[in-house]
């Protein structure tokens, strides 16, 4: 099982998006039976039965094993992935581009940006998984509070030039260009690059119930 599972199929996403097969797909976190999930998600199994072979033709859940029970043979299934992300190409006529503009301040632009992250890296997993490798990746998630919008300004331009020096320092230029499968000619492997900067979501202020009111 996979800890994120990016799909790129119109149909199979269609398929993850109905909410008794999301709730079918989080239960099937671990191995179970369609008799099983019947009682715990409060449907006929006849019902679950036929939301599983939906999922199963889309490759979203597989066969874990089957068990003989008398005249019936159960099947145990399990989703192929304990999480899921639907991928840009799945809305390929109208996914975001991030080649239409190129704006670092825009964030629609950082959309686009994410958006195609999200497309690469899910076919890079896949790929990896295929071929039993691991994927060298790096990342980093950090919040920062800025006193004034002048130093969040002044904090994107130095991270901007610090970036830049960085990528002067090991970039393996070439002379030649790389290759389509990513490789530059001199046998270095091209790698993606995305820095981002954004507002932290603020957190709903919870209204105090009447007893913590009377708590004051």
């Amino acid at each position: 099982m996979l800890d994120i599972e990016v799909i790129e199929d119109p149909a199979a996403a269609e398929a993850s998006l109905d909410p008794i097969r999301t709730l079918i797909l989080r239960e099937l976190a671990e191995p179970a039976s369609a008799t099983q999930l019947a009682a715990k998600v409060g449907l006929p199994r006849q019902k679950v039965n036929y939301h599983l072979k939906a999922l199963e033709r889309h490759g979203l859940v597989e066969l874990v094993e089957e068990r003989r029970k008398g005249n019936v043979t159960e099947r145990v299934l399990q989703a192929t992935a304990a999480s899921y992300l639907i991928s840009p190409v799945a809305l390929a006529s109208v996914a975001p581009d991030p080649h239409r503009f190129s704006d670092r301040f825009s964030a629609f632009w950082l959309l686009a940006l994410a958006g195609r992250m999200v497309q690469e890296v899910g076919k890079l997993i896949a790929g990896a998984a295929a071929a039993r490798q691991k994927l060298a990746t790096f990342a980093i998630d950090g919040e920062i509070t800025f006193r004034t919008a002048a130093d969040r300004a002044a904090f994107a331009e130095e991270l901007g030039v610090a970036v830049t020096r960085l990528v002067d320092k090991y970039h393996d230029g070439g002379s030649s260009p790389a290759t389509p499968g990513g490789t530059a000619a001199s046998g270095g492997r091209k790698h993606r690059l995305v820095v981002a900067l954004h507002p932290v979501l603020k957190t709903p202020i919870k209204p105090l119930s009447a007893k913590e009111q009377d708590n004051d």
